[in-house]
């Protein structure tokens, strides 16, 4: 019996595992049901599908073919992504929690809601157990009407993804007539000057690199503007001391020729090639991720994701923390940029610098840009007979607890399973 103790409590610690480390794939899901093809197959090219996978906890909604294909017919893919977007929610819900909504209403966030063009609450559907047990979604502006509801359930991953159907789209106001932007109109040097970034655009300039970035705009574009303070930063190489040609090797390094929204870098596992790439040198960027928030490598120094300046299919813009230096440019010792005064030092043996290639210290992680609205917050307009903070909140309180007592749970067996193995080692 004692023999088989360890055994006993590895398969439980790894069951235990199992259910905390969860992932899911949302377009592998959907692919088992051909009446979804088309919502399946704009998850991908709106890249929608990468943030949802990685999220914990979501639910979409999806729409037949046929009831898409109202949305299709008539708007460009930008305009198509917000309004699937508006399908994603925040939160988990089956079946059963849809028709045991406290108080019989309820606003949920979603994805749209985080992309920052969403005023007011124009990014939270409402979700309401009418008579008749039928659930109706709409959006939660003021004057809304429920304009869909739940036709059944598609798939559940308990408390991590919940896919159900739902008759029409959900439609906000002014989220199918916003005009589209063209991404040949994209107004790049006042975009990252706005947003903190001149000394890139002085750079991109001067070495006419906004012109290679301006004809990859229509087929898609993403750029990491490295910050004005980035520049600033102690060790950076003397940028002055490359040629012309190294200078725009550099620049083109800070962008990639496809469209990667946050979503994608958080899930990519592959190196992405930028406008640098070619056969003489990889110049790639690899990504790692800790919560919300995504590092950039580049071999040398690492930076992390700090704003989202823009993202409208098939541009997306972020500035960074730090300047990327790729091995192929900067794979020796850089040459550090001149000081502003020497620094004295009582011993006779000379200070050294600080080594350039060693990488920025990282900022902590910051939370998700554009969070969902904060616990207790109401947005403005919400119905009259929406629930109250308490009880709109409790469901999702349960969801968190289970994740909670499972990593609990982990902990203990773990530590009791060290504890049995060595009494019956020593014994």
């Amino acid at each position: 019996m004692a023999s088989a103790l360890p055994s006993l409590l590895l398969f439980l610690t790894l069951s235990v595992l199992t259910t905390t480390i969860s992932a899911h794939n949302i377009t592998a899901i959907l692919s088992a049901f051909p009446e979804y093809s088309q919502y399946n197959t704009l998850l991908s090219q709106t890249k929608l599908a990468d943030e949802i996978n990685s999220r914990q906890t979501i639910t979409v909604l999806v729409l037949n073919n046929g009831a898409l294909s109202t949305l299709t017919a008539k708007h460009p893919l930008s305009v198509i992504k917000n309004a699937l977007s508006l399908l994603v929610l925040l939160d988990y819900f089956d079946p059963t929690k849809l028709h045991q909504i406290p108080k019989g209403t309820t606003l949920s966030t979603t994805l749209y809601q985080t992309t920052g063009n969403a005023p007011g609450n124009l990014g939270f559907v409402n979700i309401t157990d009418t008579q008749g047990g039928k659930v109706g979604f709409g959006s939660a502006a003021p004057g809304s009407k429920l304009d869909s509801s739940y036709t059944k359930s598609v798939k559940q991953i308990p408390f991590n993804v919940s896919v159900l159907e739902i008759s029409a789209p959900i439609i906000a106001p002014s989220i199918l007539t916003a005009p589209a932007p063209s991404a040949s109109d994209v107004n790049i040097t006042g975009l990252l000057e706005k947003a903190g970034a001149k000394t890139f655009v002085s750079l991109i300039v001067s070495s006419g690199v906004l012109k290679t970035y301006q004809s990859a705009l229509d087929k898609g574009l993403t750029i990491f503007a490295p910050s004005d303070e980035a520049f600033k930063a102690p060790g950076l190489p003397d940028l002055n001391k490359l040629t012309n040609a190294e200078v725009v090797s550099l620049l083109e390094y800070h962008a990639s020729p496809a469209y990667i929204p946050v979503g994608s870098l958080k899930t990519s596992k592959d190196p992405i090639s930028t406008l640098a790439t070619s056969g003489v040198g990889k110049y790639d960027i690899s990504t790692t991720t800790a919560g919300d928030s995504v590092t950039l490598h580049s071999g040398l120094t690492s930076s992390r994701v700090a704003e989202t300046v823009l993202d409208a299919t098939p541009v997306a813009i972020f500035t960074v923390d730090s300047v990327l230096l790729p091995t192929e440019l900067f794979g020796k010792a850089p040459s550090p940029a001149p000081a502003g005064e020497p620094v004295a030092s009582p011993s006779p043996t000379p200070v050294l610098a600080p080594s350039p290639n060693k990488a920025p210290v990282e900022a902590p992680s910051p939370s998700a840009a554009s969070p969902p609205a904060p616990a207790g917050e109401a947005p403005g307009g919400a119905p009259a007979d929406a629930p109250s903070d308490d009880s709109r909140n409790s469901t999702a309180d349960k969801d968190n607890a289970v994740h909670v007592k499972a990593s609990v749970m982990l902990t203990v067996l773990v530590m009791v399973s060290a504890t049995l193995m060595s009494s019956i080692i020593l014994s």
